[in-house]
């Protein structure tokens, strides 16, 4: 049986780190660092990920405002507000929530964060100095992993890390991640155009499933005694659920629990130590903006 990689508990334990760097930092005489979040339009998933992210941010004393505005918005005055927050000396971080309406270019609007603020790690600034190992803000989720393998105690060096997606958002930056010296792991990514991804699965030290596929991971595809990352998150009908469907990641958390030696559950893995590197980052941009 799996040993369970508790996300929230790990989580908690980077939030009293950030709590306690926070209220030094206060205590000097510094400002408390703030983040700004810009949500446009009224998607449910988007304004339930930013009340966590605003939640968590007051939980560790870390200033937050939500900017909301409507879906027809128009391009050139969404860059105007990102432009006057690039601006603003009292933001530290700016975090434009994705997606954007369809008639808004996202990668425009990314651009022109500031890569000083750009605590999502989206910019291409930030994105190059993580290629090339330069020191920088960390994306959330793919560094939230990182974090999990390393207070988990799990051994990455000469390991070889599979990797099940290629987005920008994780399979990338988690390959970049877990070649930097001090991870030291040979990195295989995967995709929807791999050939045999079971049996590269399946060589799998550590496999981490970012796919977006809901059970896509089954047993046949995990090596015994692998460690097993969920990044997943997937709606299913289920009847005997209140709300009418349940949760569950890219792996088949019954079948696959067994033959591995660590595993994430979902919910409750990856997902909380994504705003806790969040959190993190924030904090990064406020010591290196007083600095």
């Amino acid at each position: 049986m799996a040993h369970l990689i508790d996300g929230k508990a790990l989580s908690a334990q980077i939030r009293e780190e950030v709590k306690q760097a926070v209220t030094q930092r206060t205590s000097e005489g510094h400002r408390a660092p703030y983040l700004a979040v810009v949500l446009v339009g009224e998607d449910p998933a988007s304004a339930s990920y930013v009340r966590g992210k605003a939640k968590a941010s007051a939980e560790v004393g870390i200033g937050s405002d939500t900017m909301t505005y409507p879906d027809d918005i128009g391009e050139n005055e969404l860059l105007d507000i990102v432009k006057g927050l690039n601006e603003d000396p009292e933001v530290d971080g700016i975090l434009v929530q994705l997606p954007l309406p369809k008639h808004i270019d996202d990668r425009k609007v990314i651009n022109a964060i500031d890569p000083k603020k750009d605590v999502d790690c989206f910019h291409p600034e930030s994105v190059g100095n993580l290629v090339i190992g330069l020191d920088g803000f960390q994306p959330a989720t793919p560094a939230g992993i990182v974090e999990m393998l390393r207070r988990s105690n799990i051994e990455t060096s000469g390991k070889h890390c599979v990797i099940i997606g290629r987005s920008n958002i994780v399979g990338k930056p988690l390959a970049n991640l877990m070649l930097k010296k001090g991870m030291d792991s040979t990195v295989t990514v995967c995709h929807s155009r791999t050939k045999d991804l079971p049996s590269i699965a399946r060589q799998a030290d550590i496999l981490v499933a970012a796919i977006g596929w809901a059970n896509f991971v089954t047993a046949d595809m995990v090596k015994p005694g692998a460690v097993v990352i969920d990044v997943g998150i997937n709606r299913v009908d289920d009847e005997t659920r209140e709300r009418g469907y349940r949760l569950v990641g890219d792996v088949d958390f019954e079948a696959v629990e067994p033959i591995a030696s660590h595993i994430t559950p979902v919910p409750g893995g990856v997902g909380p130590m994504t705003i806790a590197v969040l959190l993190q980052n924030t904090l990064k941009a406020a010591v290196d903006h007083s600095a």
